[in-house]
């Protein structure tokens, strides 16, 4: 038995676009593919940014409790 990886041909391509249009519509589509865009680009460009050093949280003082130098 062999296994495939992931081989998605020109007619799978096609109807996975039909159910697109059909689920979407005509006037949504574009609107969809517009955010899947840029939500890419986003993504890449985060990924190439050097990581923000984040602040370091000081640690509160030791409490003292009061009751017990009495």
């Amino acid at each position: 038995m062999t296994t495939q990886l992931l081989f998605i041909g020109t007619t799978e391509l096609l109807i996975i676009a039909a159910i697109a249009l059909l689920l979407f519509g005509g006037k949504k589509l574009p609107e969809l593919m517009k955010g899947l865009g840029q939500g890419v680009q986003s993504f890449k460009k985060g990924m190439n940014e050097p990581a923000a050093e984040e602040p370091k949280k000081e640690e509160p003082a030791a409490a003292t409790d009061d009751k017990a130098g009495k």
